[in-house]
């Protein structure tokens, strides 16, 4: 009696640390003080315990009451700590068995009358939880959320009352019964891949992009289908498994502080408008938030009229699409939060859109047109892997009633050829520059024609292994276990090398 542990967690980013709330009972005036790096909602909740302690029919001792927070120097936010330091004091001051709190953690926020309220980050403690195999508490409002992590031990309460008498062994609160497992696949959101009419070569590039997880760039008047076929791409991608569709819910949990359940599996499609900051784009605040390149974690990130975004915002991205994750530093720490997300990226040829189109002239100067493109930064352009260029369908093409392939019958063959990936170990667009010779198996006619492309075109190293790992994707496609020249050759024809800043070419654009 005097001293009490319970554990508990906070919340930071995707993350759940421990939190230990030790409370402490000593002589002197009757006090409670909560320390370890406790903001204001945290510091609040000495009123609402002691409210919901006496309302609820316990004793609160009249002594100097301590609450530690550990670790001291983890920032402790919102009132999640409400029903922990309840529970301690209770346990300190034997109303409570303190074995009863062993093996078990607790989060909730209590309302003056001892009910539970649902807080933030729940299903990062869920997530927690589970890895660390033990029990967690959560209030009611919170159930339908850590229902998601299939494999944790948890019990929902609605009622301070209720959990005391779990614990005291007088009404024993049932576990969180999961229904059947829902399945990940979930239709396409966006439209299906049928209702693009022609477009042959931007319907293969997708496919490509989809089988091996390619950034690609689509350029083209306006009209064209760009956003259509943006769109379609979540479509192709094969189904979530369950610890990646965990993974974008604990991202959109951190952005929104709850993930909605009806979401689970589905692939996030991200589309900024040209106006969005850099914090907005890859994450920041005072209390850092992940931004779009995170939220299209395990999904596609769609950058319409990519030359109108701000150079410096253009300029972030090259550092996730490296780098698979941005990290933000402020004064108070850093967090790290996933982007290992697929870039569509989609612009038109020059400001009034119609440089090289055969239906409308274009009326910019080649200072316009040069400054247009220029916006785009050389290393940016060198990170992406396919370039589509998108001519305008002719009327005849638009009203032919001739059935395209579906969605499903296009994410089946990407779902055949993803699975030889997986047996390498690595997708095609994330094999390391060290093993791509071993895993990609080039034909000594596919080097050669790689070294001449290579010099031809200026190809940067990084330009070359991507234009490697693009045609080990095609090969993937048609079945074949080695690259060949044909691959690379195709590979080539769909490098965005051609567009660089500063050098626009009608033979490009066209």
């Amino acid at each position: 009696m005097g001293l009490a542990k319970v554990a508990s967690r906070a919340y930071l980013g995707i993350a759940a640390p421990p939190v230990s709330v030790e409370v402490d009972l000593a002589g002197g005036l009757p006090a409670l003080s909560i320390v370890g790096l406790p903001e204001a909602t945290v510091r609040e909740s000495k009123d609402r315990v002691r409210a919901a302690l006496r309302n609820c029919g316990f004793d609160f001792p009249p002594r100097r009451i301590t609450v530690n927070l550990a670790p001291a120097d983890l920032p402790k936010s919102g009132g999640r700590f409400d029903l922990p330091i309840a529970l301690g004091v209770l346990a300190a001051s034997g109303q409570l068995p303190s074995e009863s709190l062993r093996g078990m953690e607790f989060i909730g926020e209590l309302s003056l009358d001892g009910r539970l309220r649902a807080v933030e980050g729940s299903l990062s403690a869920a997530a927690a939880a589970s890895a660390e195999r033990v029990t967690l508490i959560v209030p009611r409002g919170n159930m339908e959320e850590v229902l998601l992590v299939r494999d944790a031990s948890l019990i929902a309460a609605g009622h301070l009352m209720s959990v005391w008498k779990h614990l005291a062994g007088h009404e024993e609160l049932p576990p969180v019964v999961r229904g059947p497992a829902s399945s990940c696949q979930s239709p396409p959101a966006n439209g299906d891949l049928a209702e693009v009419r022609g477009q042959p070569t931007a319907r293969r590039a997708l496919e490509i992009a989809a089988c091996g997880g390619h950034d690609m760039l689509m350029v083209g008047p306006p009209g064209t289908g760009k956003s259509m076929l943006a769109k379609r791409l979540p479509g192709l991608l094969p189904p979530l498994a369950d610890a990646e569709a965990l993974d974008v819910a604990l991202v959109t949990a951190a952005r929104d502080g709850r993930f909605a359940a009806a979401d689970w599996g589905r692939r996030p499609f991200r589309q900024p408008h040209h106006t969005a900051t850099i914090s907005a784009l890859v994450g920041g605040g005072s209390v850092p938030r992940p931004g779009e390149v995170s939220l299209a974690h395990r999904g596609v990130l769609f950058m319409d009229e990519l030359p109108e975004f701000p150079r410096g915002v253009l300029d972030a991205l090259r550092q996730p699409l490296e780098d698979r994750e941005v990290t933000i530093s402020r004064a108070r720490g850093r967090l790290t939060f996933p982007a290992d997300f697929q870039l569509v990226a989609a612009m038109n040829p020059c400001p009034c859109g119609y440089f090289g189109d055969s239906f409308e002239a274009c009326r910019c100067t080649p200072d316009a047109i040069r400054r247009y493109q220029g916006r785009i930064s050389g290393p940016l352009m060198d990170r992406l892997d396919l370039r589509i260029d998108l001519v305008r369908p002719s009327a005849a093409i638009l009203v032919d009633d001739a059935g395209e392939e579906t969605s499903h019958t296009v994410a089946q063959r990407v779902l055949e050829a993803r699975a030889r990936q997986q047996r390498r170990g690595f997708l095609n667009a994330r094999i390391p520059p060290e093993m791509l010779v071993g895993l990609c198996q080039p034909t000594e006619a596919a080097l050669a024609l790689l070294c001449t492309s290579a010099e031809r075109f200026h190809l940067s190293a990084r330009a070359c292994h991507r234009v490697l790992r693009v045609a080990r994707t095609i090969a993937d496609l048609a079945g074949r276990s080695g690259i060949e020249a044909g691959d690379i050759s195709e590979a080539v024809s769909r490098r965005p090398h051609a567009s660089r800043a500063g050098r626009p070419r009608s033979a490009a654009l066209s």
